[in-house]
């Protein structure tokens, strides 16, 4: 079978699996604790979804007259509503997927590539022990030694192999690691709130050698084209979370941004849009953290968070108007986002379910850039399984 075939075979079982999955799966509810690394490194398999989620913005290099790239390298690991006692060795008990992009100003447009495979048949893999997931030949793996994230993905059209090196201990979001998707611990009636597990690895010292095909360039060769290849250096990002709920039922999607600062501290925003509401209505919920070098985390209320439009884009493929660039307010403090490029849309219908919009961006503050790191906006061209 084909890989297109079968990632939308594996696509359309598990796009309604987020809707039946709560009523005919025990999965573990998600409540505060105490995170244990390095276990909390690993999967969590009896969860519904896992990400690890790796961004970062390489340097320019001016002597070969390339500006600065975005890259990301994720990888989910889905549990699926079929029964734990089912025997078959083609039982999709567990399915990992992998997005990889390059966002290339001098190309305008989005490279991106996606897998998608159940475990087992030595094709897909994951470990609970540490960072060690695996899919088609693509990997994420942490050196217990060293803290060092080692990611690879291979695609048509370009390839990647990056080193992330950790500079802090892990920034863990919301109450000690306990992120909440909503204004109360619990929904009365309705169990508990959507909420996750989550912790980042900010200011990630990242050498990335890449290889991207040029216009003639054959699509898969031995000789990757060694002219087209390069070592960067930048700095990057990574959030690991997992949940059994993802978004509350009045939700429309997210808009999240993680930026690495200058001056090494960490700043994480987020907001849950209500469906149906206007651009400037109050969100569902929203959280923002802002860690400083050696210092405490500083963490904010929802009244303490406003977004605000600054610059709309219209997509070419699917006509999702999405806010590119936006004004954050955090405390007394106002930044700006400003992308590396308007067109970073990630369409992964074909595995995820839906498409989103996965930027690279400057920060800015007082009209002058202070840090760089992603936005994500998802919801914006069509519903996301919740």
């Amino acid at each position: 079978m084909n890989r297109l075939r079968r990632c939308l075979l594996l696509a359309a079982a598990l796009a309604p699996a987020a809707v039946r999955a709560r009523d005919e799966i025990d999965y573990p509810p998600v409540t505060p604790r105490a995170l244990q690394f390095p276990r909390d490194f690993g999967a969590h398999a009896p969860f519904r979804i896992e990400w690890w989620y790796l961004t970062g913005v390489l340097d320019a290099a001016p002597q070969m007259r390339q500006s600065r790239l975005g890259i990301q390298l994720t990888f989910f690991r889905i549990r699926p509503p079929i029964d734990p006692g089912n025997p078959s060795r083609f039982a999709a008990h567990q399915v990992v997927m992998a997005h990889a992009a390059i966002a290339d100003p001098t190309r305008g447009s989005l490279l991106h590539e996606e897998r998608i495979e159940r475990t087992g048949f030595g094709i897909a893999s994951m470990s609970e022990l540490d960072t060690d997931v695996r899919v088609d030949g693509w990997s994420l793996a942490r050196d217990a030694a060293s803290g060092i994230y080692h990611g690879r993905a291979r695609g048509e059209r370009f390839e990647l192999d990056v080193l992330a090196t950790p500079a802090q201990p892990p920034l863990l979001q919301g109450n000690s690691g306990y992120s909440r998707k909503g204004p109360k611990p619990l929904d009365n009636g309705e169990g508990p709130a959507p909420a996750s597990f989550y912790y980042s690895q900010p200011q990630l010292a990242l050498q990335a050698k890449l290889w991207i095909a040029q216009d003639g360039d054959a699509a898969r060769t031995e000789d990757r084209g060694a002219g087209n290849s390069a070592l960067r250096e930048g700095l990057g990002w990574l959030d690991h979370e997992w949940s059994s709920a993802l978004l509350p039922p009045q939700a429309a999607g997210w808009d999240w941004a993680g930026f690495n600062l200058d001056d090494g501290s960490a700043l994480t925003v987020f907001r849950i849009r209500r469906s149906g509401a206007a651009a400037a209505d109050p969100p569902y919920f929203a959280y923002a953290s802002l860690r400083t070098p050696g210092g405490p985390t500083q963490t904010f209320a929802p009244a303490q968070i406003a977004f605000a439009q600054r610059e709309l884009w219209t997509s070419p493929r699917t006509r999702a108007i999405y806010p590119v660039a936006q004004r954050i307010q955090i405390g007394s403090r106002r930044f700006e986002t400003r992308p590396l490029m308007q067109d970073q849309e990630l369409d992964s219908r074909a595995t995820t379910g839906f498409a989103y919009w996965e930027g690279a961006s400057d920060l800015l503050e007082n009209g002058r850039t202070i840090g760089r790191g992603y936005l994500e906006l998802t919801g914006y061209a069509g519903a996301v399984p919740g």
